[in-house]
């Protein structure tokens, strides 16, 4: 059951914002219910107002049920400032905001009582997104339960035991769509290599991706290792590249590096 809150605020409706905020309409969210403050709207944003007829950028706004922080953590001081006003004892804070801990929110809104952290992915903007969060304890059931509506309204979500988990999360599906990306590219740069056209490359590498992440969504009771098995005949051309790609110094190792040295970021720009 969806437990839309009676009035959200969202702050900063740019890539990640706007993709919730569109994601949020399409699943049902009273449209009433909405407020957004975004400065520099897109024709995106402007459209998605008007035929919706969202509240934006209003000269009167009251605290709200939900506020999102949707901003860059650059941005966060300013945001605090304008927007201290928009939340009471009442309020359940969620933020999206990089590397900014609930500790160093709670000091810009000494008001709220209720925060939740949450780091989703880009693919929300497609209903397809992947998202990890962590309530500080105060956060009400009915509080969780509008969170779980927000995110999952726009892909997968689930609740995390620590918040120090987020670092690793921010590392894991955060960052994951551009390593499937990179992916993509590589493949693509494979194939020029071998002599085939860019063009051709390409859209051989992005067909191959997008067939095998939908196949992986379809067969859900199949493990990424059986998928794999199943197209890797013994001896066969499969196994040949397997051989190189799981050898010591491989691609495991080198996705655990790499999801190290993400984690690893996020954690030092956290405070």
């Amino acid at each position: 059951m969806t437990h839309w809150p009676p009035t959200l605020l969202l702050i900063g409706a740019g890539k990640m914002g706007g993709a919730l905020a569109h994601g949020w309409l399409a699943a049902g969210m009273p449209p009433k219910s909405l407020t957004i403050i975004e400065p520099l709207p897109s024709d995106d944003l402007t459209a998605l107002v008007e035929e919706w007829s969202i509240r934006l950028n209003p000269p009167e706004i009251s605290p709200a049920s939900v506020l999102v922080l949707a901003v860059k953590p650059q941005n966060l001081d300013e945001t605090a400032k304008r927007t201290s006003a928009f939340v009471d004892g009442d309020t359940v804070i969620l933020s999206i905001v990089a590397g900014k801990t609930i500790g160093n929110l709670e000091k810009r809104w000494p008001a709220a009582h209720s925060f939740v952290r949450i780091m989703p992915n880009t693919p929300a903007a497609i209903g397809r997104g992947v998202s990890a969060g962590y309530a500080r304890a105060s956060t009400s059931v009915q509080q969780r339960e509008w969170c779980e509506s927000l995110l999952g309204a726009v892909g997968d979500f689930f609740w995390l035991e620590e918040e120090g988990e987020i670092d690793a999360v921010t590392a894991i599906s955060g960052s994951g769509p551009a390593y499937v990306f990179a992916l993509t590219e590589a493949l693509a740069g494979a194939g020029a290599g071998l002599g085939l056209s860019a063009q051709l490359a390409m859209a051989l590498a992005r067909g191959t991706v997008q067939g095998a992440a939908e196949l992986m969504r379809r067969e859900p009771g199949a493990s990424p290792e059986t998928l794999r098995r199943n197209v890797t005949s013994p001896g066969g051309t499969t196994a040949a590249a397997l051989a190189v790609l799981k050898a010591n110094d491989g691609i495991d190792a080198l996705m655990a590096r790499a999801c190290a040295a993400a984690r690893n970021r996020a954690a030092e720009m956290a405070g």
